[in-house]
């Protein structure tokens, strides 16, 4: 068992559909921590953290377009935080 906590950018139409919502709940379900909050340019960035593969069961859902009421372009996810938080919140 291996950790990991991973920062995401998400593009698209993800701000006013739930994607935030739906994100936390995969993410609880997943039994992971961190966050997903809206940025200013209409992005939405994430934060995964826990065992490295409920983190890329998260990354892979992310990328396969999260909750259907969501269109998703593009997710970078060039970050890796060292302190990974406390639950899974919207910002």
């Amino acid at each position: 068992m291996s950790l990991a906590c991973v920062k995401a950018w998400v593009h698209s139409r993800v701000q006013g559909v739930g994607f935030r919502y739906s994100t936390q709940a995969q993410a609880n379900t997943l039994g992971l921590q961190g966050y997903a909050r809206n940025l200013d340019d209409g992005s939405v960035e994430a934060l995964a953290c826990g065992e490295s593969e409920q983190v890329d069961a998260l990354i892979s859902w992310l990328k396969a377009g999260g909750p259907r009421s969501a269109r998703v372009d593009q997710v970078l996810e060039p970050h890796q935080p060292a302190q990974p938080p406390r639950g899974f919140t919207t910002g």
